[in-house]
């Protein structure tokens, strides 16, 4: 239950719950697993769990730190610090900023604050670019900051006369004179050209080369209506659950007229993720669901839906034999959108009906035409016509059910689990069988702990690897 909420909620508006719902529920998830299982809740720092429940854990485990025996202390540490190496850094410094608004500052505390920032590759850009977070990051932990770090930090730009640092200077430079800010990333410039009073086309052809691979991904519509040629995404190198997003964004005629290109890209994307995996799933059949509930919300826009059609080209990739049903009836599924009910009993029948060795569904679980025969069809399924097992059912729902502190289920003979990225597929679907019921709660323990050695033992490389590069970087300076 709490492995599928940590996937899937992010305490913002769903189809059915609001932000505050799904906030109070999760929260309150959170406690009581730290209450009751301690050992258990630091252990999913080690799943495909999204980085707003990561931060949760982190924060709530740093917060709760008493009287910790020294090896629990150590295996915390290390998972602490191999998901803050995989969080984005604009999460982390905001994780930082609320320790420090909490009065979080335990000896612990501060080393993680320490043995982060002193990772960072390029502390310089960081202060740029998240400079509040690393501002509230050094005065909570207390940490050596260089000389002209400092005055970057806590200096008011007008008693700076110039910097020795190229990129503080060019930020100096830039709250003066326009031509400056092209060279900053584009989340600072962007600030800047609206107080310059630059216009949306410019500024987005000049600034083009700043943009990181995702940035082009959401600024290419706005690119493209503003006549910004520069600004096109690389289709071809971006992530499968981000790219069904961007597909979905575009108008229908866009993406008929994209239509192979859009096509290729997607199929490329699940060709990555499936890698060596490809083809070994054997005869699948998939029910996705893009019923008008597979909107989501308007913080949330199709999300639901992008996973389902990601999760289309994924499975087609790791499978032998591969059909796809749309609850809709929607053959192609570049053109599926949110839209009627979700009879998802009678697409469930039609998949059966294939005689599949695995029936994948993706949808909320909202099944309402009618309500209830997805439930009595599995079941008929599984007691009467394939009491074996011959054909594997998992259900994946990428939505958080406030109300049932859980992702809704289809049936209970079903395993459903959370998923909020296609990507996570694989991983999930070998997570079904605890979701299932049918392993027991010493099963699942080894599970994570084998989970946990591989990856703490990753963090372990990663700081070996960083220790090697700052020696290497001291001897060539010498």
């Amino acid at each position: 239950m709490f492995v599928n909420a940590a996937v899937t909620s992010t305490g913002q508006r769903e189809f059915r719950d609001d932000a505050h719902a799904q906030r109070l529920s999760v929260d309150f998830l959170h406690e009581y697993v730290l209450g009751n299982y301690r050992e258990l809740y630091a252990a999913v720092l080690a799943l495909d769990i999204n980085d707003f429940n990561a931060a949760l854990v982190v924060r709530h485990l740093l917060e709760n730190s008493r009287d910790l025996a020294p090896d629990v202390r150590r295996r915390e540490g290390e998972l602490i610090a191999r998901r803050l190496e995989l969080m984005a850094p604009q999460r982390v410094y905001k994780l930082f900023r609320e320790l420090a608004r909490g009065g979080v500052n335990n000896r612990r505390t501060r080393a993680i604050m320490r043995d982060w920032t002193a990772q960072r590759r390029d502390p310089v850009f960081d202060a740029v670019k998240y400079r509040a977070g690393v501002k509230a990051t050094m005065r909570h932990a207390h940490l050596e900051v260089p000389a002209e770090t400092g005055t970057f930090l806590f200096t008011a730009t007008r008693k700076v006369p110039v910097f020795t640092t190229p990129l503080f200077e060019t930020w100096r430079r830039a709250h003066y004179g326009a031509s400056a800010l092209y060279e900053l990333p584009y989340t600072v410039a962007e600030g800047l050209a609206s107080k310059h009073g630059i216009k949306r086309e410019q500024f987005l052809e000049k600034i083009a080369p700043q943009l990181t691979r995702l940035e082009r991904l959401r600024l290419q519509q706005a690119g493209e209506r503003a006549k910004a040629t520069s600004v096109a995404a690389d289709l071809a190198t971006m992530p499968l659950t981000r790219l069904a997003s961007y597909v979905l964004a575009l108008p229908q005629q866009t993406r008929a007229a994209r239509h192979d290109e859009l096509h290729e890209a997607l199929t490329g994307a699940a060709g990555r993720v499936a890698a060596g995996a490809a083809g070994s799933w054997g005869r699948v059949v998939a029910v996705l669901d893009d019923s008008f509930s597979s909107f989501g919300s308007t913080v949330k826009r199709q999300r639901p839906l992008a996973v389902a059609l990601a999760c289309h080209y994924l499975l087609r990739a790791l499978a032998t034999d591969f059909v796809g049903l749309w609850t809709s009836g929607a053959h192609d599924p570049l053109f599926v959108r949110p839209s009627g009910p979700t009879p998802l009993g009678e697409r469930i029948l039609d998949a059966l009906e294939l005689a599949p060795e695995r029936l994948v569904v993706v949808s909320d679980g909202w099944d309402n035409s009618p309500p209830g025969l997805a439930a009595e069809v599995l079941r008929v399924w599984r007691e009467r016509l394939d009491p074996a097992g011959a054909t594997a059912v998992v259900h994946l729902n990428p939505v958080y059910d406030a109300a049932g502190f859980d992702v809704r289920r289809l049936a209970a003979s079903v395993p459903t689990v959370g998923v909020r990225d296609a990507e996570d597929v694989p991983a999930l679907v070998e997570l079904a069988r605890f979701a299932e019921g049918r392993a027991g709660f010493d099963e699942l323990r080894g599970y994570l702990a084998n989970r946990q050695d591989r990856f703490r033992q990753g963090s372990r490389s990663r700081r070996e690897h960083s220790r090697q590069d700052h020696a290497r970087t001291a001897k060539e300076a010498t």
